[in-house]
């Protein structure tokens, strides 16, 4: 275990240690400062190996890979993952610093007053956490470790925001060296994390809604999950006083069986959000197999809150009149209404065969008003993709490498990606850099930050002398254009030629003077350094195709030369992919003058002023074989 940074530590020498926040498992986490950003406030978070001092090379490849998924999150409530480096064999990750306090410790609070989160606030809780999850799953993101800890409530705005994305800590676990002592680890908190996650390891979308559903429990009872939880029934007890319908969103987001549980943050936020009332009147949320519950009829009139009954009305009793006398013991009136009884029944049965005779029109049926009650749809922001230009991540590596030795590593950049190998090395020395592969270019840079020379900058292959003792760093970027890119990086270090021995002056011996005989004419000496047989062909880029490869033999007698009709304002691109010797070229002008910078290179670009035959010279001091890539656009 290392030992805590002390306030003032300064690492790669941008974010200074102002404090300690916290220590876990897997690490501990420190409150530091960004030179780089105006001393903006960041949280630089030390990954420790449980077993061994430091992390294998494999396990930084795999670590800076699965940090490279956590860059690619962008949302308001998830603090942004920044950079990962490496220095003294320590692994730190640094995000943004998250001004606020934990639901744990609101909890806490809450509970010391004698109550816990209501009802309303555990609901506005999950509304507000929903689009989050809805976020990083839909990048295939699981976050495996959703609790009161893990929350935490901002300052500024008192919005939820999710920490601690167990993902690294799941890589933490998984490149733990294997040994006697090294024990299984799974992510997640006990009682929060379902079964399947803690046994296995599997964890899906629904499993973080468990957990986020769990948290909810533990905020609205203030108990651990172990003391609500029936493992006998594998049940929740939930309090009664819920409502009905929020108690059936977090029974079935809690099941155990995986597939009972809500399959994604839309379901879940869906019956979430019908929990509430419509034009007044509770709705209750509808099973999941059937449809939506649709309000049909008037509004409703609530009672005032306070109002007295309404007292009914009171009728007066009628009061008895004389009955005058009969009209049936009047003979005349009898006749009378005898006579109007059958007028009026000859007139109805005319009326009703007249109407069933008639054609009848149809009548219009009033439809009933109806009131759906709106279910918002959790939708997570839209958030851009960070611009490779100007959201870049940059990964740093320490390479140990030693005079004679050889070093090859391998990895997978993506567009916005750098990674830079450090290593130190003593003037004289001789740097070989190669890479294998065509989407990615490096740069020889010296302990100043700057390219050794110009033809080491964005090529695939470097040869040449270090001028000066220190640090150097060879810095891999992908071609641009490309998503991703795998490499493979050869690294040799050669040690210090030895000088050349000095050689003393032997004294001459006496001798006779030499009786003078007529010397013979001299033979000329043949000349030590003789011109290489330089063999000329012509290579032109087939139509359709912006490249061509050619390879051949070249030594130290032997150059080959290929002529190259491109046109003005043309991009002319020339690299060697493969080479088995110490191989460079030397590009001219259609008049034979050598282009600056590009003579002994391993690789050239430019664009072309004038149009002509371009040559390109292939040498070696000694016997090599190689292959040409000519790309011209």
């Amino acid at each position: 275990m290392h030992p805590t940074l002390i306030p003032g530590t300064t690492l790669q020498n941008r974010y200074r240690v102002l404090q300690e926040l916290g220590y876990g498992g897997f690490g501990r986490t420190y409150l530091a400062e960004d030179l780089g950003r105006f001393n903006e406030r960041c949280a630089v978070k030390e990954l420790e190996p449980q077993q061994g001092d430091q992390f294998s090379d494999k396990a930084l490849q795999l670590f800076q890979r699965e940090a490279a998924i956590l860059y690619s999150i962008e949302h308001p409530q998830i603090p942004k993952f920044q950079a990962i480096f490496e220095e003294n064999q320590r692994l730190f990750l640094v995000q943004d610093y998250i001004d606020g306090t934990t639901y744990r410790e609101l909890l806490n609070q809450r509970l010391q007053q004698g109550m816990a989160f209501s009802e309303a606030e555990v609901r506005q809780f999950l509304q507000q956490m929903l689009p989050v999850l809805a976020h990083i799953h839909s990048k295939g993101i699981i976050h495996r470790d959703i609790s009161p800890d893990n929350v935490m409530q901002r300052r500024t705005d008192h919005l939820p925001v999710l920490i601690d994305f167990g993902v690294v800590k799941e890589v933490v676990t998984r490149i733990q060296p294997p040994g006697p002592h090294s024990q299984a680890t799974s992510v997640g908190k006990l009682g929060y994390a379902p079964s399947e996650q803690m046994q296995s390891g599997r964890a899906y979308p629904s499993s973080d809604l468990y957990a986020l559903a769990v948290t909810a429990i533990v905020l609205l009872t203030g108990k651990e999950p172990q003391e609500i939880f029936d493992d006998v029934n594998l049940s929740w007890n939930l309090p009664n006083t819920l409502s009905p319908g929020l108690l059936q969103v977090l029974q079935r987001a809690t099941s155990y069986r995986p597939g009972d549980r809500y399959q994604s943050v839309s379901e879940m936020a869906q019956a979430l959000g019908s929990v509430g009332t419509v034009q007044g009147q509770p709705v209750t949320p509808p099973p999941p197999s059937q449809v939506r519950t649709v309000a049909v009829g008037r509004q409703y009139q609530p009672t005032q809150v306070g109002a007295a009954p309404r007292t009914p009305p009171t009728y007066a009793a009628p009061v008895p009149a004389v009955e005058p006398t009969s009209v049936w013991e009047n003979p005349w009136a009898v006749a009378v209404i005898g006579g109007a009884l059958a007028l009026l029944a000859g007139l109805g049965g005319w009326t009703v065969v007249s109407l069933l005779n008639r054609t009848p029109e149809p009548t219009p049926v009033p439809s009933p008003e109806i009131s759906i009650a709106p279910i918002p749809e959790p939708t997570a922001e839209p958030t851009p993709e960070p611009s490779p230009e100007t959201s870049p991540v940059e990964y740093d590596q320490n390479l140990a490498i030693s005079p004679g030795e050889d070093r090859t590593v391998t990895g997978s950049l993506r567009r916005n990606e750098t990674i830079n190998y450090r290593f130190n090395a003593t003037e004289g020395q001789v740097l070989l850099a190669r890479m294998q592969g065509e989407g990615v270019l490096l740069t020889v840079l010296n302990a100043q930050g700057q390219p050794v020379e110009r033809s080491a900058q964005r090529v695939l292959n470097w040869q040449g002398t270090l001028p000066a003792d220190g640090e150097y760093t060879l810095q891999l970027r992908p071609v641009q254009g490309l998503e991703q890119s795998d490499y493979e990086l050869e690294v040799s270090l050669s040690a210090q030629p030895d000088p050349q021995p000095s050689v003393e002056p032997q004294p001459e011996p006496s001798v006779e003077p030499p009786v003078e005989v007529p010397e013979p004419e001299p033979e000329p000496e043949p000349n030590p350094n003789p011109a290489p047989d330089v063999t000329e062909q012509r290579v032109q880029i087939p139509p359709g195709q912006t490249s061509v490869q050619v390879s051949g033999q070249v030594n130290e007698n032997r150059t080959r030369r290929y002529v190259i009709n491109v046109q003005e304002g043309q991009v002319l691109a020339l690299d060697l992919p493969t080479v088995s010797g110490p191989v460079t070229l030397d590009v001219r002008f259609p008049n034979g003058e050598l282009i600056p910078d590009a003579s002994r290179v391993l690789s050239w670009q430019g664009q072309l002023p004038t149009s002509g035959d371009y040559l390109v010279d292939v040498s070696s001091p000694r016997p090599s074989n190689y292959v040409l890539r000519v790309s011209a656009e």
